[in-house]
């Protein structure tokens, strides 16, 4: 493809790729140059510029010699749109969900409704890649918009034909989904997180709001979980916009929740739909894992899902990897989960979800990341303390920070709670304390794969680690 044909004009060079990191430009690459929040990727334009960039997307008062210089008072936005041309053709489905919790298994549970219906279909989030064959880890919610772009058309030529990703507000804010049709957009709920970066509640909640304002297509559908305290800002806004608009929950239009009764491995549900009343068994537990599949549910029912297949569809769905997964039963016979709560809302939901099956004590084993927002480490504590019967306060990737200074600050919210620095310790603790008729929840890390410490990533998997200890407890 030719410079001129992407920027509307005529000839020019041949573009080879995009890159927003200087390191990775080759000659005919387009290169982005854009402030972060510790980097101004304008310093980089000489260094990309003479590594062959033959353009240079960047503000108007960048200073771009050597190359085209296409000045945009919002350069990520330009360079995403430029991109998506470039990598297109996607797959003509795809759908796009946003919200504090939640985004993770929604993606995912939609990827197994539409798979179920003959679709070759794939999810992209915080777990990477995933299809019916494969996953491929990308470490973040959202990638950069190249990888992200690449990945999605990738998939296309693979014969995917649905996506659904996840919308994270740093991905939201910093256009690395633009570009992409979205024919239908999800919103789980909102609770603080991430205010390190954005500030205030404020600031993160239009974040997510861009998800509805601008990225969803103008004739595309609007999914809203409508008990959620913050859903009728995202119900007016697609209103406003005049996209279809699908409800659901207790409160829902769509698929309206009228019952929920816990069983011993997962939930039987009552919904309303279209007039008729359904019972659905669910294989998952807890309440936030019902609005994840129901909301899955309506993101298959925008894009032309069958009722009656996705809500029978519904009763296959298989748990999402560190989502109130089950890593093992101990010999005394608890069974401990493995849960990413790492919010206040999170991880009180996570306890609700769990205490029910529990006909003993809830033993909780959770603490709180460091360099992120530490105003929600007392919260956590606090919604821990409430909930739980046994708290042990530990270690989850600490960072650069003094790991005993956050545990400090969790235990604010828990007084009564038991400090155990080392993460596999307090593991192997509250598994040694777990009689048969407890459950051990181990909160925070989910899925991840290791434990950040300064700048070292140590391998730990808290699945792996809860079963070493209990063959050994």
């Amino acid at each position: 493809m030719k410079l001129g044909t992407l920027l509307g004009t005529e000839g020019g060079p041949a573009v080879t790729g995009f890159a927003i990191d200087h390191r990775k430009v080759a000659p005919g690459t387009v290169f982005g140059a854009f402030e972060g929040a510790t980097v101004n990727g304008e310093d980089f334009i000489p260094a990309a510029v003479a590594a062959g960039a033959i353009a240079v997307v960047a503000r108007p008062e960048a200073v771009v010699e050597g190359a085209v210089h296409i000045a945009d008072r919002n350069p990520r936005e330009r360079f995403a749109r430029l991109a998506a041309a470039f990598f297109a053709p996607f797959p003509g489905t795809a759908v796009a969900v946003t919200g504090t919790n939640g985004k993770t298994s929604t993606v995912e549970l939609t990827r197994q409704l539409w798979r179920m219906q003959g679709h070759h279909a794939a999810s992209i989030g915080t777990l990477g890649v995933t299809t019916a064959d494969d996953r491929v880890s990308t470490g973040l919610t959202t990638p950069d918009v190249v990888t992200f772009l690449s990945n999605v058309a990738g998939l296309a030529r693979e014969g995917v034909t649905h996506v659904a990703f996840e919308a994270s507000s740093h991905g939201l804010s910093q256009y690395r989904t633009e570009g992409l049709p979205v024919r239908a957009a999800a919103f789980t709920n909102l609770s603080r997180d991430h205010l390190d970066y954005h500030g205030d509640m404020a600031t993160y909640f239009t974040a997510k709001l861009r998800l509805f304002s601008e990225v969803l297509d103008p004739d595309g559908t609007a999914v809203v979980w409508v008990d959620d305290p913050h859903a009728d800002r995202v119900i007016d806004l697609a209103r406003m916009r005049g996209n279809r608009l699908l409800t659901v929950g207790e409160h829902g239009e769509t698929l309206r929740l009228v019952g929920r009764d816990p069983t011993l491995l997962g939930q039987t549900l009552m919904i309303e739909a279209e007039g008729e009343t359904h019972k659905v068994n669910l294989p998952l537990i807890g309440a936030y894992q019902a609005a994840n599949a129901l909301t899955a549910a309506a993101l298959v029912l925008a894009t032309g899902g069958d009722l009656k297949a996705t809500l029978a569809g519904l009763s296959r769905l298989q748990p999402v990897r560190g989502r109130l997964e089950r890593a093992v039963i101990t010999r005394s016979g608890a069974p401990v989960y493995v849960d990413y709560a790492h919010t206040p809302d999170a991880l009180e939901a996570a306890i609700a979800a769990l205490k029910p099956h529990a006909a003993g004590r809830l033993i909780v084993v959770f603490g709180a990341g460091g360099d992120r927002d530490t105003g929600k480490r007392k919260p956590m504590g606090a919604a821990a303390a409430a909930g739980a019967d046994l708290v042990i306060v530990t270690d989850d990737n600490p960072r650069s920070e003094d790991p005993a200074a956050i545990r400090a600050q969790v235990l604010e919210g828990a007084p009564a709670a038991r400090e155990i620095g080392g993460r596999r310790d307090a593991i192997a603790a509250a598994i040694a304390e777990a009689g048969p008729e407890d459950i051990v929840l181990l909160a925070g890390k989910g899925h991840e794969q290791g434990q950040i410490v300064g700048d070292l990533v140590l391998p730990f998997d808290d699945v792996a680690v809860a079963r070493e200890c209990a063959e050994t407890a």
